[in-house]
């Protein structure tokens, strides 16, 4: 029976696996997209959360509190940095598939700062041009580790919870 070879990275040999103490399994591509899909559907419920308790506010305030109605661009944003900077390592999306955001020299939690620049970036590169969103795809498919152009910038790794 002949023998075929996986295109995906060993279990415990990506790219930096020397310097990463903690026992790392790259993140799947595929369970990175299904993932950024349902949080599609939480950041849609937590802007609804926000526009509302935004609204009652305003109304407490006589009009003063909806001028936080300006950062509700930027709740996909606030929904990451509060999820991936928080205990779970992830958004609820990454959660559900396995995944989690490290770094991957020390496989320490991201913080909450870092999590947000995260997810701007990434907003970022789909927002402005098809051309640089396909770059920073590119980058993971040509990767055996599978970081993207974004994570590499940052210094994370998206990786199985196990």
């Amino acid at each position: 029976m002949r023998e075929t070879q996986s295109p995906y990275a060993d279990r415990y040999a990506a790219g930096y696996a020397p310097q990463f103490p903690v026992p790392y399994v790259r993140g799947s591509l595929g369970a990175r997209f299904v993932a950024y899909l349902l949080d599609i559907l939480f950041i849609f419920g937590f802007t609804a959360f926000l526009m509302l308790a935004i609204t009652v506010v305003g109304v407490l305030t006589f009009g003063l509190g909806w001028t936080l109605f300006a950062i509700l661009p930027a709740s996909g944003i606030l929904y990451s940095a509060i999820t991936v900077g928080g205990a779970g390592q992830g958004t609820w999306g990454m959660r559900m598939m396995g995944l989690r955001v490290v770094a991957p020299e020390s496989g320490a939690r991201v913080d909450y700062l870092t999590a947000a620049i995260h997810a701007l970036l990434f907003y970022v590169a789909v927002a402005s041009a098809f051309v640089l969103w396909m770059l920073d795809v590119g980058i993971g498919l040509v990767r055996a580790d599978r970081r993207l152009g974004h994570d590499l910038l940052l210094g994370l790794a998206v990786v199985r919870a196990d």
